[in-house]
C-alpha cells in the first residue's frame, strides 16, 4: 500500500446515535508526492531549522533565555484557547495574581510545567502515547479541565464548535476507536521503514492528532506540543526553541481553515505547504529573536561593567537571574543575588538609573520591575 499525498482520503463520516462523527484513515504507511512546490518548501523549512539548531548549539547561555521561549509559548498556546494572561503575568508568583485571573494563570503555569516535564522524560522514555498522557495530566492538574479525565483518552464523545452535538462544527472519533487510531498515530512517528522528511511527518501527525482528539479537553494545547516533542526526540532542534503557537495565533482562523479542509477536501497538500511556510516563518524569527536577546545581554554585562564599579558582581549576578526571569520585586532580587532588602533595594534603583529595568505598578510598595526591552524581544 502507498498514499499519495495528491490523492489523499482522510477518512469518512459514520453514523453514531443522532449525529455523524469522522473516522480518519490510518497514517501508518508509505507517503509519495509529485509536487515540486513542496519539495522547495522542505528545504526551506529545513535549511531555518539547521540555522535555528546551530545558534542553540554553538551561542554560550542558550539556556538562560529557553525560559522566556517557553513562557511566550505557553501564554501564546493558551490563548488560542481562550486563555488570557500576559507575560508579565505568566512569569509572577501565583500570590501576586488578581484571584479573577488565577485559573488563567494556572493553565499557562500548568503548559510550562508539562512542557518541561516531558522534555526531561523524553532522556528515558520515547515519545508515546504514555509520555502524552502524562504530559496531559500536568497540564490540566487543578485547572478548568481537572474533571475531565487527566491523563488518560476520553471515553466518551466529544466535538468542537457549537453547544451540543448536534450543532457541532466538528465531532471527532467516537472514543471506541481512540486507542487503536493514537496507536497507529504511535506507530507512524516510529516507523523507520517509512521514509518521510520529519518536519512533514510531524505535520501530518500533528493534523491526525487533532482529528482523533483523543483527550476531553486539552488537545490543542498537546498538539501543538506534539510538534516541539518530536523535532527534539529526533534531534531536529536539540533544545525546545521552535513553537509554532506564534503563526497559529497570528491567523487563528486559518490554522482551523487547513485542518478543517484536510477533512472536507482531502486536501493533505494544502496544509502540509501551511505548516512547512509555519516551520520556516518560526525558526526564522526565533533565531532573529535570540540573536537580540543576546546583543542585549552583552549590552547589559559592560552597563553594568562600567556603571556599577563596587556593585558589580551584585549586579551581574542580578542581571543572570533577570535574563531567566524578567520580571521581579525587590525581595526577589535579594534572593538572587544574596544581599539584603536594602542593598537589594539600593542595586534595583540602580539598575533603573541605567536604564535597564523599569517599574510596572506605578504602586510605592509591592513594586514590581521589568528587564524591559529584554522581554519586549521576545513579545514583539
Amino acid at each position: 500500500m502507498m498514499i499519495q499525498i495528491e490523492k489523499f482520503h482522510a477518512g469518512s463520516f459514520r453514523k453514531g446515535i443522532q449525529y455523524q462523527y469522522f473516522m480518519p484513515e490510518k497514517l501508518n504507511d508509505i507517503w509519495r508526492w509529485n509536487s515540486p512546490e513542496l519539495n522547495e518548501l522542505i528545504e526551506r523549512a529545513a535549511i531555518r531549522l539547521g540555522e535555528l539548531n546551530s545558534f542553540s548549539r554553538f551561542v554560550p547561555n542558550t539556556d538562560l533565555f529557553i525560559r522566556i521561549h517557553v513562557t511566550k509559548e505557553a501564554v501564546l498556546s493558551s490563548r488560542i484557547e481562550g486563555t488570557q494572561t500576559s507575560m508579565n503575568e505568566a512569569l509572577l508568583p501565583e500570590s501576586e495574581i488578581q484571584p479573577e485571573k488565577r485559573n488563567d494563570w494556572k493553565e499557562v503555569a500548568n503548559y510550562i510545567k508539562a512542557m518541561n516535564h516531558a522534555i526531561a522524560e523524553m532522556e528515558r522514555l520515547p515519545l508515546s502515547g504514555r509520555l502524552l498522557k502524562q504530559t496531559h495530566r500536568i497540564l490540566l492538574d487543578e485547572a478548568r479541565g481537572k474533571y475531565k479525565m487527566p491523563g488518560e483518552y476520553r471515553s466518551s464523545q466529544n466535538w468542537i464548535g457549537g453547544l451540543s452535538l448536534a450543532d457541532a462544527t466538528f465531532i471527532p472519533p467516537h472514543h471506541d476507536f481512540v486507542p487503536e487510531l493514537m496507536g497507529d498515530l504511535e506507530q507512524f512517528l516510529h516507523n523507520k521503514d517509512i521514509h518521510l522528511p520529519d518536519i512533514v511527518r510531524i505535520a501530518i501527525a500533528h493534523y491526525q492528532f487533532e482529528t482523533i482528539h483523543p483527550f476531553l479537553d486539552g488537545n490543542g494545547r498537546i498538539g501543538r506540543l506534539l510538534i516541539t516533542f518530536y523535532l527534539v526526540s529526533r534531534g531536529i532542534i536539540e533544545k525546545p526553541l521552535l513553537y509554532l503557537s506564534t503563526f497559529f495565533e497570528d491567523n487563528r482562523g486559518l490554522y482551523y481553515d487547513n485542518l478543517t479542509r484536510v477533512r472536507t477536501h482531502n486536501d493533505m497538500l494544502q496544509w502540509l505547504k501551511y505548516f512547512l511556510v509555519g516551520v520556516e516563518r518560526t525558526a526564522s524569527r526565533a533565531v532573529s529573536t535570540l540573536q537580540e536577546v543576546l546583543s542585549l545581554k552583552q549590552e547589559y554585562e559592560t552597563l553594568v561593567g562600567q556603571k556599577f564599579g563596587r556593585r558589580t558582581h551584585s549586579g551581574l549576578r542580578l542581571l543572570h537571574s533577570l535574563l531567566q526571569n524578567p520580571v521581579m520585586r525587590v525581595e526577589d532580587a535579594a534572593v538572587a543575588t544574596g544581599l539584603s532588602y536594602k542593598s537589594a533595594n539600593e542595586l534595583v534603583e540602580k539598575m533603573i538609573a541605567s536604564g535597564m529595568l523599569a517599574e510596572i505598578t506605578g504602586q510605592s510598595r509591592n513594586r514590581i520591575f521589568v528587564l524591559e526591552r529584554y522581554l519586549n524581544a521576545f513579545t514583539r
